[in-house]
């Protein structure tokens, strides 16, 4: 009788165990689903943050001409 229970128990152990395998591969699925998102916001990030810094060089550069010419006609002007 005590065989008969103990195969019971392995046999309910099983099921609960594959039952929490699955609940853990759904929950590691939306894991990398979320990483992979993160990651591709990341990039999207790194690319404004780019193009913000290409647009400061230019207004930069921009500046600096304006300067140049408005010294140059003050000083020659």
């Amino acid at each position: 009788m005590a065989r008969k229970s103990n195969s019971n128990l392995e046999d309910h152990n099983g099921i609960r165990l594959t039952s929490h395998e699955k609940i853990c591969a759904e929950r590691m699925k939306t894991l990398f689903k979320s990483m992979d998102e993160v990651k591709k916001e990341i990039k999207e990030l790194r690319t404004d943050m780019n193009k913000g810094k290409g647009a400061v060089n230019l207004l930069l550069i921009l500046g600096g001409l304006a300067g140049i010419l408005a010294s140059y006609f003050k000083w020659n002007g």
